[in-house]
């Protein structure tokens, strides 16, 4: 056979050849059936009037109309005044979950506390996140009464279970070397905590304290329609007497003022993990050590 001869054999042999068939994969069809399974059992099972979606984009506009029709800038500083009471209420409860979430996060992560220390703590922490916003605004309307005071402490033990999961898993992925260090100097697991947890951590958990902030104002405004104070206190007032100009401001308001907050928190959140221009890529650790 000359050598001319291989190449060509090599070529028949190839296209001969049979490409073994994908392996059925049982796994994807089970998952598949199961999700399309459960969403159709879902559908057909909730009682909803599916042909009411149909009308839908009609009455939406209608209501639009409606609203932005009948603006009137009489009717601006009572949004404004409104959403500020709805920012705050979103401001005190982010730092009441913060000054409660700080110190159960230490003791719900893994790298510093026991193993009976960190079940009790994480399943403390799960129960105010299995809550909603507005449940809790509606148990505790009766004790505090109508008002922003409810909405605030209703935000706060909300936000307390999530911020203090997050912060948790944030302390439990900090580096071991500063901890280490200060053990190898004598220190005791206060001090190892405060010189080599907390100025790792700080930027990261002071970050998500904005995050949750910002999400807690969009809660604020859920949690008027039931009366504890904020923007959607008027919003709810303003659609029940028809007063649809005053609506369609307080909406305005309201899409502005989140937009132009989170612009700002996004911003500060950025800046607090990078630290200062030109100092973080040198000296990472300086911005976070002044976190402190």
């Amino acid at each position: 056979m000359s050598r001319t001869d291989t190449p060509t054999t090599a070529e028949e042999r190839f296209a001969r050849a049979v490409r073994p068939e994908k392996p059925f994969n049982r796994l994807r069809l089970v998952v598949t059936v199961a999700v399309v399974g459960g969403f159709l059992g879902a559908a057909l099972t909730t009682d909803a009037n599916w042909n009411r979606l149909l009308e839908a984009p009609e009455a939406l506009w209608r209501i639009a109309t409606l609203m932005f029709s009948q603006l009137s800038l009489a009717d601006l500083p009572r949004a404004l005044s409104f959403m500020w009471e709805s920012v705050a209420i979103a401001w005190l409860g982010t730092m009441i979950a913060a000054a409660l979430s700080f110190p159960l996060a230490f003791l719900a992560a893994q790298n510093i506390s026991g193993r009976v220390s960190v079940g009790i703590t994480r399943q403390l922490l799960n129960i105010p996140r299995a809550i909603p916003e507005i449940i809790f605004a509606i148990a505790l309307i009766p004790i505090f009464g109508l008002g922003p005071l409810a909405g605030t402490v209703a935000i706060g033990l909300s936000s307390t279970g999530t911020i203090g999961k997050l912060s948790a898993e944030i302390i439990e992925g900090c580096d071991s070397g500063p901890v280490e260090a200060a053990d190898a100097a004598g220190a005791n697991r206060v001090q190892r905590v405060r010189w080599g947890v907390i100025p790792q951590v700080m930027p990261e958990i002071i970050a998500f304290w904005l995050y949750r902030f910002e999400i807690n104002i969009r809660a604020s405004a859920v949690l008027g329609v039931v009366g504890a104070g904020g923007i959607g206190t008027l919003l709810q007032q303003s659609i029940l007497y028809n007063q649809w100009g005053a609506a369609g401001m307080a909406l305005i308001v309201v899409v502005v003022a989140t937009i132009l907050i989170d612009a700002l928190s996004g911003y500060v959140r950025r800046r607090i993990i990078r630290g200062p221009k030109g100092r973080a890529a040198k000296d990472p650790e300086t911005s976070a050590s002044a976190m402190v």
